[in-house]
């Protein structure tokens, strides 16, 4: 072979490595980004207690010795009563559109939504930017809930991309 083309080998399957590994992080980003989650820790919606909301009626963050990798990310629950419930049934607890603020998806923008600014609506869970999405939202769930999910699977796309 000649040296030239050694060269050339390397160079191309370095490239054909470094297009290997891109692609399993964009697929590893592309899962973990229809979840809002805090990107240096890896934990969803911020290390809360998504069952909590149900269970105590306010956002309580979990501990680190109750945790599950599920769709993702990691999720912290108070108490291995709450881990069990989230693994038995977790889009019953699970924040609607990963977290994303509803009144924002309505809109097509996929905005997080904070684990502190919360609401039930109907046995859904929603997290919202602001208290004034929040409030709006809450005037007229069921409009805007029904306009959110039909702008999900637009903005789903923006996320994965």
């Amino acid at each position: 072979m000649a040296p030239g083309a050694a060269t050339i080998l390397r160079a191309g399957l370095a490239l054909t490595a470094c297009a290997g590994w891109l692609w399993v992080v964009a697929a590893v980003a592309a899962t973990t980004e229809r979840i809002v989650t805090n990107p240096r820790t890896g934990l969803a919606i911020d290390g809360y207690d998504p069952v909590s909301y149900f269970i105590e009626g306010a956002a309580m963050v979990g501990h680190g010795e109750f945790e599950v990798r599920y769709r993702g990310a990691v999720w912290r629950f108070r108490n291995s009563g709450n881990q069990a419930a989230f693994m038995d049934r977790p889009a019953d607890y699970e924040p609607h559109f990963g977290g994303y603020d509803p009144v924002a998806v309505a809109r097509g923008a996929p905005t997080p939504g904070s684990p502190e600014i919360w609401l039930i609506a109907g046995r859904t869970l929603y997290l919202f930017y602001s208290a004034e999405t929040r409030n709006e939202f809450g005037s007229d769930p069921t409009r805007l809930a029904t306009q959110a999910e039909a702008k999900w699977p637009d903005v789903a796309r923006l996320l994965a991309q």
